[in-house]
């Protein structure tokens, strides 16, 4: 017989019966029932009821236990009564007669409980985070991780994609976020900066004469957390292929994130990953991420109110603000109204106007002053009925167009309006190329500065920097950004004319991206791709609403690791050899 088990907890089954078995796990509980004790022995299979007399010699053993203690269990495999079988067990219908116990590893008192449901805080969870990956729920999301991955790879190899390995250990290039800095101890005073994302080494592999690649690649960002995203790193799907235009792009990525949600959740999935431009996307629904479970499209009613008796927004709209209009399906009452104006003051803005549709009437402030006829144009506009309410938010644009998506979720959600059960996905296409820094008046690249202009060069060189689109992309699922791709520039003549609207000129392209730059010089092929989040995926699939939920150790909101203690301080021996060295930097306040 083997030394720890025959069997593994989650697999003895009503065919076992009489045979000896040994099972080897963790002591899940322990039920006192006067002269009989039963143990539920648990591991990563499953879990399986022990049972033990108090006459027998063992006993004693086994009344020393605590929770958590690993144990060897061998014994004789009995059919449970009728009245006692646990159908919602795979073992539910045998119990294992204890015949010998032996104490593998004996466990103290615990900080947290396995067997429970209890939350016994963030805090306490990610300090001793291996107890925590021993309850049902996050040992089965991690399992769930491990799937969902390894079904993606298949996937991905069916689609004739080869996996890559990219450095880890790179150069910093100004990509958005912020670096992870890694001291070079053989060049003193120089750094590697790990990957934001193998953005650059992909497009190098396609000008390798590689034609599909893919990775499951970490990448490092030195950013806040969310509930949507971990600090420090993540993990996401890279791929890249030769030849391609933006549908290639969408034809080869749909099949393998509608077929790993399609396997892995129970939950419905619109089968029509519908296309919605930049500019659209933010006038109907607040955001370049929307969620289309929710039946409300904002619009624009500007010219309505222009000139109007409605005093307040003709104002503002002389002087450059827009007035955006959320439907507000079955909100017609003074209750909800008033709850949504204050909602709106708590977010920052000064309120919400609105207009309640009743018996025919349009009712409210805003439809006194503005009147019937307009007040009407409006309820046609966006299709309301008796019972419905409008509401607006008034301000210059890009304030207009976050409270109004905003408004247009808070709403949702209030009138229970949102399917939870079902996927709708989304392509967002028709980026800008370019923006403009309200502050500084500066043009700069909006989405990926690699990206190839809609119109290429001829583009560049003749339209308006901030009426350039760009061939980029989002897929969004249920109001989240999945994946973030583009078809890439490829010319070298398209690099540097674009980095100079956006103010580098090509000393800065050839000095930052020196291996792009020439690469293009010796034959690039056109080329695009994408890089779904992994984290993401199994977050929505799993049906968690915080990203730590799906990770193995993650870190805490303010990127700590409590359960190593990272970060953590050095030795000085090891600041030296990498040549670097303390500065003490006092606050204002200390200097004062």
């Amino acid at each position: 017989m083997h030394l720890y088990r025959t069997h593994n907890c989650g697999e003895i089954s009503a065919k076992d019966e009489n045979s000896q078995v040994r099972i080897s796990g963790w002591v899940h509980r322990k039920r006192d029932h006067g002269s009989l004790v039963f143990v539920d022995l648990r591991d990563h299979f499953g879990l399986t009821q022990c049972v033990i007399d108090t006459s027998d010699s063992a006993f004693s053993i086994v009344e020393s236990l605590r929770n958590e203690s690993v144990v060897t269990i061998t014994g004789i495999v009995k059919k449970r009564s009728a009245e006692t079988i646990n159908k919602n067990l795979s073992t539910g219908e045998i119990e294992v007669a204890i015949a010998e116990i032996i104490v593998q590893s004996a466990a103290d008192t615990l900080p947290l409980q396995v067997n429970s449901d209890e939350d016994a805080g963030e805090e306490t969870r990610l300090r001793y985070r291996y107890l925590d990956l021993r309850r049902s729920r996050p040992h089965q999301n991690i399992i769930l991780r491990g799937q969902i991955i390894q079904s993606i790879r298949n996937r991905m190899i069916a689609q004739g994609f080869t996996e890559f390995q990219t450095p880890i250990l790179t150069a910093s290039s100004p990509e958005g976020a912020r670096d992870f800095l890694v001291p070079a101890r053989l060049h003193p005073g120089k750094f590697y900066a790990l990957p934001q994302a193998p953005q650059q080494f992909k497009q190098l592999v396609m000008m390798s004469g590689f034609d599909k690649y893919f990775q499951i690649a970490p990448c490092f960002r030195d950013e806040d957390s969310r509930a949507d995203r971990s600090p420090g790193e993540f993990y996401q799907l890279d791929l890249e292929m030769s030849f391609v235009d933006q549908a290639d792009v969408f034809a080869a990525v749909q099949p393998v994130i509608k077929g790993v949600f399609e396997e892995f959740s129970d939950k419905k999935i619109d089968p029509d990953f519908v296309h919605i431009s930049y500019a659209d996307s933010l006038l109907k629904y607040g955001n370049d991420k929307p969620d289309l479970r929710i039946p409300i499209e904002i619009a624009d009613v500007t010219d309505i109110f222009r000139g109007s008796d409605f005093s307040i927004f003709a104002q503002n709209i002389e002087k450059g603000a827009v007035v955006r209009a959320i439907p507000g399906p079955k909100c017609g009452s003074r209750a909800i109204a008033d709850r949504m104006n204050g909602w709106a003051q708590s977010e920052g803005a000064p309120g919400l106007g609105y207009i309640i549709f009743a018996e025919s009437e349009a009712r409210g402030p805003v439809a006194k002053a503005l009147g019937q006829e307009k007040a009407n144009q409006i309820k046609q506009k966006l299709n309301l009925e008796d019972g419905d309410a409008v509401f607006f938010a008034c301000a210059v644009e890009a304030e207009a167009v976050s409270l109004a998506g905003r408004a247009r979720v808070r709403i949702g959600t209030e009138q229970n309006l949102i399917d939870e059960n079902i996927f709708k996905f989304c392509w967002i296409v028709d980026f800008p190329m370019f923006e403009k820094d309200e502050q500084t008046g500066k043009i700069e690249f909006s989405h990926n500065p690699f990206s190839m202009p809609q119109g290429g060069m001829q583009a560049l060189e003749t339209q308006d920097p901030l009426a350039i689109n760009a061939w980029q992309y989002d897929l969004v699922c249920n109001g989240i950004e999945l994946s973030s791709g583009a078809i890439r520039n490829h010319l070298p003549e398209v690099m540097y004319r674009a980095f100079d609207i956006a103010g580098y000129g090509p000393e800065i392209v050839d000095e930052k991206f020196p291996a792009m730059i020439n690469a293009f010089k010796f034959g690039a092929p056109p080329h695009g791709g994408i890089a779904p989040g992994i984290d993401r995926m199994v977050m929505l699939i799993a049906d968690e609403p915080n990203i730590r939920e799906i990770i193995l150790f993650p870190m805490n909101g303010k990127a700590e690791d409590l359960m190593m203690s990272a970060p953590s301080s050095v030795e000085d021996k090891q600041l030296t050899e990498l040549h670097i060295r303390k500065a003490i930097i006092q606050s204002k306040t200390q200097q004062s």
